[in-house]
């Protein structure tokens, strides 16, 4: 079908002006109808947020998303114009994107009583109608709202009270779109104030001035609850205006955790996913640090352990692998414990101590953390399954010592000596007949599995060993990793 291209042909195609919430609200109920997902990409949300943010489009509301860091929020913010129309028609050359039917500014008006039905009519697209701000303390009202530009009106002889003088800032180009602050208590109180009128009343005002610009526009924000009081605040008149409040949360399961962690981290590179295996248990055990993290006492719970620790420590993780295999001339990339240890700093970065942490040292914190989720998941895999046979190996005076350089043939002819090691890899779906890299892999977790439960130890002069000389405390793991590593 032809698209109208003036005035006069958009009238006679039938169009009919909606709001943007109501249109919001259509494609919503279509999507619904259609059983379709509302925020595809977005997971471990479909019971909890993702429900509540519906009610709050189908109610029309403004809505904030209150939540930790790296809970998606914005991600869920720039969703939204997928609800959206494919593109809408507006006049062209308007700032602030009118409606052809009902122009708002004073210039379209002006076009319209010129041209009349011959008025020339553009398409905006779905991604231009989402408008996004990050509040910082520096944001003033003209960015937000708007002001009077003496240089446009010394060019066009207007007087300053005319509206062909204003300067549109954010909130009125993102007229019949989506207008999103990040970080709500950031922006200055008195900018907060600013809002008031788009929200009751829908228009705004412009330095005192009686220009009134009843605007459509869906306005959404997002927040960390816990810097209300160290960044600033909402305060509580706009809070007031918010129709919905919906709280964000961190992943419920280890599986939905993985799910995002799989889908964001960046691990088919130059082409060559064929060659990269990431066994289950080191995707598991990666997981794992950020449950174990959002739990330690020794991290700041009111700051949160964001989901990027897992993301950016699965990609050091496929990288520290990558360089090994690139060094050994290994066909296959596989991931291994050892390589956890060497993402130490994707980790470090992401969490908060609180001060007994701070005397241990984020270092120590983030091994401690690897530690517990590498005995947490290996109680999962060999729980009720004998190990005697390997601990009385070491018993017996056995010791394993190998550089996590190594070629993994060097290092599976190792493992061989210690009996039944590479049998029990069984157990984590690895069979006797997988490449050596892989069976290293396996044997690798288990000797962790094993120093992690405190039935082996290791240091960075002997590695593996029964005895616990020289041995660092359960609250200081060695530097070393399983075995000599160069890691800080």
């Amino acid at each position: 079908m032809k698209k109208a291209t003036t005035l006069g042909e958009l009238k006679s195609s039938g169009y009919r002006p909606r709001s943007i919430k109501d249109e919001l609200r259509a494609n919503l109920v279509k999507k619904l109808e259609a059983g379709e997902p509302i925020f595809p990409g977005i997971i471990g949300f479909e019971d909890t947020v993702t429900p509540q943010i519906a009610n709050a489009i189908l109610s029309r509301h403004n809505f904030i998303l209150l939540g930790l860091r790296g809970q998606a929020k914005s991600r869920i913010l720039r969703s939204l114009i997928y609800l959206l129309d494919p593109e809408i028609p507006f006049l062209a050359g308007c700032e602030i994107n009118d409606d052809p039917l009902r122009p708002l500014c004073r210039a379209c008006h002006e076009r319209i009583e010129e041209l009349g039905d011959a008025a020339p009519i553009d398409y905006l697209p779905r991604e231009r109608r989402f408008v996004e701000k990050l509040a910082t303390p520096d944001v003033t009202i003209a960015d937000i709202i708007g002001d009077l530009d003496p240089i446009k009106a010394a060019r066009g002889g207007h007087a300053l009270s005319s509206e062909l003088t204003i300067h549109y800032g954010l909130l009125p180009r993102a007229n019949r779109g989506i207008f999103a602050i990040n970080e709500l208590p950031d922006l200055a109180g008195k900018i907060q104030v600013g809002l008031f009128n788009i929200m009751q009343e829908g228009d705004v005002q412009i330095k005192g001035y009686p220009v009134r610009l009843p605007l459509d526009v869906a306005l959404v924000f997002t927040a960390n609850p816990e810097d209300y009081t160290a960044r600033g605040k909402i305060i509580t008149p706009l809070k007031d205006r918010i129709g919905s409040e919906i709280r964000t949360h961190y992943p419920a399961t280890l599986e939905a955790g993985m799910a995002i962690t799989a889908q964001e981290a960046w691990t088919e590179r130059d082409g060559a996913a064929s060659r990269l295996v990431i066994p289950q248990f080191v995707r598991e055990v990666i997981e794992s640090i950020a449950f174990e993290a959002r739990q330690e006492k020794k991290i700041d719970k009111r700051s949160g352990v964001s989901q990027r620790m897992p993301i950016t420590c699965l990609e050091n993780v496929v990288s520290n692998a990558e360089q090994r295999a690139l060094r050994n001339r290994e066909s296959r990339v596989v991931a291994r414990l050892s390589d956890v240890y060497a993402a130490l700093p994707s980790l470090t970065g992401k969490f908060e101590l609180e001060y007994e942490g701070e005397l241990k040292g984020a270092d120590a914190v983030a091994r401690e953390m690897i530690r517990l989720a590498t005995a947490r998941m290996f109680k999962k895999y060999f729980d009720g399954v004998s190990m005697h046979n390997l601990i009385q190996w070491f018993e017996l005076g056995g010791t394993l010592k190998y550089s996590d350089r190594a070629p993994a043939a060097e290092i599976f002819d190792q493992f061989k000596r210690i009996q039944g090691l590479i049998e029990k890899t069984q157990a984590l779906g690895i069979k006797p007949k997988d490449d050596a890299a892989l069976q290293v892999a396996g044997g690798e977790f288990i000797l962790e599995g094993l120093y992690a439960l405190k039935k082996i130890s290791r240091n960075e002069e002997v590695g593996y060993h029964a005895e616990r000389r020289a041995e660092p405390s359960a609250e200081e793991p060695s530097a070393a990793g399983p075995r000599r590593r160069n890691l800080n």
